[in-house]
């Protein structure tokens, strides 16, 4: 009599099933990484500006002529330092980019747009590496200068776009609020950009060019321009506190939108406050690095209202919109 035995069966996962299960549980760290990332690097960036340290190190993608990283001797200051580690923030918010890049880019569950959408994070940090490299090569002209800023702004809100969506699902957007209030945001919106734009004209008049001997700067009145930039945050300030109104009558009441709101209220009148101030006493560096950041904080905040106001099919717990199921 003979018996034959079988082999016990051994399971295992497949590396596209691991990898899913690794996607899936680390795509929103990660998401949210780069978005803390990206509002930092403007702290950074306003740092280095305001220290004088724009051309503490004299070239890109060295810091010196046959140096990668500042040296330290008797003759050196701070400077170059404080330059290169912004440079190295930069670096580091690469590796968060590439991270979000793969982890959106391979959920094949998920809709193209929103995979797209995970891309422009990597996108745009090697764009602002370039543009930082020519800002330094431009001696700090206000106008590079400017635009990478507002290109940090851009990168901001589309982070926290990005955020928001990683918790939606594909469905088509189904909106909450009546037209009228949809136009409000809109509207809200859209005076987002000249408040940025004029603030960023404002600084490129001011005194902070972001080295001591180049200290070009816009041949505009600050004063004047100034009054612009404010007149354009009342604007923003009077069209949100329409939105406020609209969205609190709204029936059923909107959780969600009424939470976004408010913070971005604090942050408006936190953001205005600090401008105000920083006007009357004669722009001191610490609160003009606080309003740079507060700008970056607020333009998050006005990016996640219009997805607060829809609502579409949750993501399900498998990776699978919930509408394919």
């Amino acid at each position: 009599m003979s018996t034959s035995t079988t082999p016990p069966r051994t399971t295992a996962s497949s590396p596209k099933r691991s990898w899913s299960a690794v996607a899936l549980r680390w795509t929103r760290p990660a998401i949210i990484a780069n978005l803390v990332g990206q509002i930092i690097i403007v702290g950074t960036g306003g740092a280095v500006r305001l220290t004088g340290s724009g051309l503490g190190c004299s070239t890109w993608p060295m810091c010196e002529p046959g140096e990668f990283t500042p040296s330290l001797h008797d003759a050196s200051s701070i400077h170059p330092f404080i330059e290169f580690g912004n440079r190295t923030l930069t670096g580091v918010l690469g590796v968060l980019a590439i991270a979000v890049a793969l982890l959106v880019w391979t959920n094949r569950s998920r809709s193209l747009s929103y995979r797209l959408l995970g891309l422009t994070p990597l996108l745009g940090v090697v764009a602002q590496a370039v543009i930082g490299g020519i800002t330094v090569l431009v001696d700090l002209h206000p106008a590079i200068v400017g635009g990478h800023l507002l290109i940090s702004m851009a990168l901001v809100a589309v982070s926290a776009i990005l955020l928001d969506r990683s918790a939606e699902g594909d469905a088509p957007p189904v909106s909450l609020v009546a037209p009228r209030t949809r136009v409000a945001t809109w509207l809200l919106e859209i005076a987002l950009v000249p408040v940025l734009v004029l603030g960023v004209v404002v600084t490129g008049a001011g005194p902070h060019s972001g080295d001591s001997e180049d200290g070009y700067r816009f041949a505009f009145d600050p004063a004047h321009v100034t009054k612009f930039h404010a007149g354009f945050v009342w604007l923003f300030i009077a069209l949100l506190a329409v939105l406020t109104v609209l969205v609190w009558r709204t029936q059923p009441p909107l959780t969600k939108a009424r939470r976004v709101i408010a913070l971005l209220a604090v942050l408006t009148l936190a953001q205005g406050a600090i401008g105000y101030v920083q006007y009357f006493t004669g722009l001191p560096e610490i609160l003009v690095g606080l309003h740079m950041l507060g700008a970056a904080t607020l333009t998050a905040g006005a990016a996640r209202v219009p997805l607060a106001l829809r609502t579409r099919a949750d993501v399900d717990l498998s990776g699978k919109d919930a509408t394919r199921a």
